[in-house]
């Protein structure tokens, strides 16, 4: 019999877009099974490709940006408007993003969000009524302190002297607002994780090191970072830097609702809500997500592992396609991680490595033999 399927993956990060890798599942199953339905929508939980993803759903237009990347080059960047709700979309790792930037050229010392300025006096200049905006994929760690500065915040030590470097906070004293006071679109910031800003779980110590901090920028960080949440709280009267998700993109979780007063929510309730999420898994009669690796953080909030879970609540079938099983006895035990089957390029075809080279020759492949083979497990 024929089936409704939902092909619903994530990015396989460094590899593939969702928007790719939806298609490519859809290629390699409609070649084993031609007369199935099949519904494509490429999920974003904040990330890389957020902002198209969520302009796809709500039918938004591009619009063009001039600014600066996080090293404060000069970038044309995009952002998204939707007419009819007067929703501004801002994906952050197009603009900050550490993709952007030359491998290992930049330390996060040198790095900040100041170019994110302009896209949120955009969206203002514009007339939107409500902003999102997606925080992954950040080459940033400086708790929002370039975006403050972007928007006219002024930061001062104990001089009186403006702070130019985030690296120098540890010696700020006061924080003045903009004059005059500017108004920006209702902002709601969708977080791809969950972590504080400070401490052994917050931005600089977990995420850090995949920007470029060595374990003996920690202090300094903490220190500048600490010091900065101790002065918003008291001349803010904003205590963030507990919430979860206020250490996402190094710290401009906590730094967007310190000084725009954003709302954080998880990247993949906001995309669930958007896409009515929960109408189109009962509506199926399969679920196909996927992502570049499905390990035990599967689980722990991301994405792949929410579709999972929504899947075994409406008792619909849910098959997960990864780039890599790190883990080569997660697929057997695949129902632990709410899944009904796992496969991976790896190790079911071929290498880690050819998997990540090849995942456009490779990808269509593993859902072919998942299709061919499809009796309903």
């Amino acid at each position: 019999m024929p089936l409704n399927v939902l092909v619903v993956p994530d990015k396989f990060k460094g590899t593939l877009t969702a928007q790719a890798a939806a298609e490519l599942i859809a290629r390699g199953w409609r070649e084993a099974r031609p007369d199935d339905h099949l519904v494509l929508l490429p999920m974003s939980d904040g990330g890389d490709g957020f902002g198209a993803v969520l302009s796809g759903l709500v039918e938004g237009e591009e619009q063009s940006l001039a600014t600066v990347d996080a090293a404060h080059r000069p970038l044309q960047a995009i952002w998204w408007w939707d007419r009819r709700t007067q929703t501004a979309i801002i994906e952050s790792a197009g603009i900050i993003g550490l993709a952007l930037l030359p491998p290992n050229k930049f330390h996060p010392f040198d790095l900040d969000t100041f170019g994110l300025g302009a896209a949120l006096q955009a969206t203002a200049e514009k007339g939107a009524r409500n902003c999102l905006m997606g925080l992954g994929g950040s080459a940033t760690n400086d708790g929002g302190f370039g975006l403050a500065r972007a928007l006219g915040w002024r930061l001062l030590d104990e001089n009186e002297r403006p702070i130019g470097k985030w690296t120098d906070l540890a010696s700020l004293q006061r924080i003045c607002p903009p004059s005059p006071e500017r108004k920006f679109p209702d902002l709601i910031v969708a977080v791809d994780v969950r972590n504080p800003l400070l401490g052994p779980e917050g931005a600089s110590r977990v995420y850090g090191p995949q920007k470029g901090l060595r374990p003996e920028d920690f202090e300094q960080t903490e220190k500048c970072l600490g010091r900065l949440a101790e002065v918003v709280e008291r001349d803010l009267r904003v205590a963030a830097a507990r919430e979860p998700g206020s250490g996402a993109a190094g710290g401009l979780g906590f730094g967007l609702r310190s000084f725009i007063n954003a709302r954080l929510e998880s990247g993949f309730d906001l995309f669930a809500r958007h896409a009515r999420l929960e109408e189109r898994i009962r509506a199926a009669g399969l679920v196909i997500t996927g992502e570049g690796a499905i390990d035990r953080s599967t689980l722990m909030g991301k994405g792949v592992g929410e579709i999972a879970r929504m899947c075994q609540a409406a008792n619909v079938p849910c098959i997960g396609l990864a780039g890599a099983c790190s883990d080569t006895e997660i697929p057997q035990r695949a129902s632990e991680f709410c899944f009904t089957k796992l496969f991976g390029m790896s190790p079911h075809l071929t290498t880690p490595e050819l998997a990540r080279r090849d995942a456009t020759f490779w990808l269509p492949r593993l859902a072919a033999e998942v299709a061919r083979n499809w009796r309903g497990f």
